[in-house]
């Protein structure tokens, strides 16, 4: 299982970008997705999450701002971001529990870059 991400880029404060993060494989079933971000020097952290229920969970400074959805049918999950800040300035990268070849696991895609200049 492979997941690739992909919609980073470089943007002025207040505008948009959405991003997108593909799963293919020996894909079961895919449980609760997310996205994740490490800004400049810091640790990474949790942006958004979404289970396969549908619920969402946001980290406070992008409530408002960032939705997540997913499109199970095409194994893919997104994170549209608007309002964006130069704070919002990070590596974000995708993660999701994929229930596999007998087995749950976590999956991680490679980070795409996302700038915020003012």
């Amino acid at each position: 299982v492979q997941l690739q991400a992909s919609g980073g880029g470089l943007v002025q404060a207040g505008g948009s970008l959405r991003l997108a993060c593909a799963a293919a494989g020996n894909i079961v079933s895919i449980q609760t997705v997310g996205w994740y971000r490490r800004p400049p020097g810091k640790q990474r952290e949790m942006v958004a999450t979404i289970t396969k229920g549908g619920s969402t969970n946001y980290a406070d400074s992008v409530k408002g701002r960032f939705t997540i959805s997913r499109d199970d049918a095409k194994s893919t999950e997104y994170l549209q971001m608007n309002s964006l800040k130069p704070e919002d300035t990070a590596v974000y990268s995708c993660g999701a529990v994929i229930w596999t070849v007998g087995e749950f696991k976590d999956y991680w895609g490679q980070g795409t870059l996302v700038t915020v200049y003012s």
